[in-house]
């Protein structure tokens, strides 16, 4: 259907003009209504966030989430236009989006006065309705509210005092829309007695001139609890006009955080190559997160944001697709010294603690790996020795192959190692496929990628120890291990 292009039109068409707020909560109804999926990609919040959000739209409220760095919260944001109209009539040519029924801006007002029913009308998608401002230091007022333009009052020899002389900021220009600010906190006390005046007394004022521009506007901001609570941070007067504050959080489920990595990493490489992801991998490159997260190594103030998981996946997937080139292989399977290899995409992603700088990122980033392989190592196979269990003791089981390391024996495993290879090399420890085809049951053609974690895990278990040298890893005799790190 054609829409109304002059405000006659739009008068004859029956259009009924609401407040943003008012815009928002009944399209939010309508979509609860309709059984629609109301915040489409985020995941784990459905019991949590998401409620409270919706809760914030119904009650006309601005809002801000609390949460730290990679808890989505951005992306929240930004789907609030989902709630706004596909399209909104303004004023053609208006700065400030204004409303062909109740014109602010003196420009809208003008055309509106002279041209009536003619007044020509432009519709604004919803996209362009949503604005998003980083907070940083440097932000000033005329940057959100606006400023005197010195070229216009030159130029049309405007009195500093008039209205048109005034070069609006990215508040006003977000007028019957959506204003975002992320990291509320790092603006000025000055810039926030700005912000206070438009939730107080919704319009604003530019160098103290008496001009009021009553705005129809949603606020929503993002901040870091830390800084948020922080007295100082923020002015007590504008917390106080927030109505609704939120808290975000990071994924509390493994099967949460898999599904997030798996939405947001770029894993389809195409190329006619195909690359196989073991569970036991996947859970341990996504049980990364979880020990840093509770790692004394970690600043746990600055979090653990979810990209880095999203990025290790990434690296994991390269590592894996380079050693593929080499080797001219068609297809492979994951392997756990590929995990290891990722660990660059863990040393940018993390703040540490004088405690963790004492041991250095590096090592803090394969330790964070270590006790994630640790912990899938054990939902693997301690089920199999609960008490009552007919089964051999958890030890009893690896006794051949650990028995062949305390010997003298050791296997040098290399990074690029070709699949042939890799799988000749784990062949010659005893015991160890039968095992691991006992207990784990994989795949044949996933046999030998899983006869490697289980050498890993027995390592995280101080059964067998393991020296790295580049890019090759020699599993030998634990004792010699700690003999040679005492001697060190």
């Amino acid at each position: 259907m054609k829409r109304p292009t002059t405000l006659g039109e739009l008068l004859r068409s029956g259009y009924r003009p609401r407040s943003v707020k008012e815009e928002m909560r009944e399209n939010l109804v309508a979509l609860m209504r309709a059984g629609e999926t109301l915040f489409p990609g985020i995941i784990g919040f459905e019991r949590t966030v998401l409620p409270q959000i919706e809760n914030a739209i119904l009650a006309r409220h601005n809002f801000i989430l609390l949460g730290l760095r990679g808890q989505a919260k951005t992306r929240l944001l930004r789907l609030l236009s989902r709630f706004l109209d596909e399209a909104l009539p303004v004023v053609a040519g208006s700065e400030i989006n204004d409303d062909p029924f109740a014109p602010v801006s003196r420009y809208a007002r003008r055309l509106v006065e002279e041209r009536g029913p003619e007044t020509p009308i432009e519709w604004l998608p919803r996209e362009q309705r949503y604005v998003e401002k980083l907070a940083t230091p440097d932000v000033n007022v005329a940057d959100l509210i606006g400023d005197v333009d010195p070229m216009k009052v030159m130029s049309r020899k405007l009195s500093l005092s008039d209205e048109d002389a005034i070069h609006f900021g990215l508040v006003p220009r977000a007028n019957r829309g959506i204003f975002a600010i992320n990291e509320l906190p790092d603006l000025s006390a000055r810039i926030q007695v700005a912000l206070l005046n438009i939730l107080e007394e919704r319009d604003i004022q530019i160098r103290g001139f008496p001009v009021r521009l009553p705005l129809d506007i949603v606020l929503v901001f993002t901040a870091n609890p830390e800084d948020y609570t922080n007295r100082g941070s923020i002015i007590t007067p504008l917390k106080d006009r927030i109505e609704a504050q939120i808290l975000t959080h990071y994924p509390q489920s493994l099967e949460d955080s898999v599904r997030i990595t798996d939405q947001e990493a770029w894993i389809d490489r195409g190329a006619g190559r195909a690359i196989v992801v073991p569970d036991y991998i996947r859970q341990s490159l996504e049980r990364v997160a979880f020990e840093a997260r509770a790692s004394d190594y970690i600043d746990q103030q600055s979090g653990v944001s979810a990209r880095m998981t999203i990025a290790l996946l990434e690296t994991l997937y390269s590592n894996v697709e380079r050693r593929m080139f080499r080797a001219g292989e068609e297809r492979a399977v994951a392997r756990i010294s590929d995990l290891f290899s990722s660990a660059s995409a863990i040393t940018g992603k993390v703040e540490l603690v004088f405690k963790g700088e004492q041991e250095g990122v590096s090592n803090v980033a394969q330790a964070l790996i270590g006790s994630a392989v640790r912990t899938t190592f054990n939902h693997v196979f301690i089920p199999n020795f609960r008490p009552g269990s007919r089964q051999k003791p958890e030890r009893e089981i690896f006794a051949e192959t650990v028995a062949w390391f305390e010997e003298g024996r050791h296997v040098d495993i290399y990074d690029d190692m070709a699949e042939s290879e890799y799988a000749g090399a784990l062949a010659r420890i005893p015991g160890l496929k039968k095992t691991t085809s006992e207990y784990m049951k994989p795949p044949r053609e996933q046999l030998p990628a899983a006869m490697g974690f289980v050498l890993e895990g027995l390592v995280q278990h101080f059964m067998i120890g393991k020296k790295v040298l580049g890019q090759m890893t020699i599993y030998r005799d634990a004792l010699r291990d700690n003999w040679e790190e005492m001697t060190d």
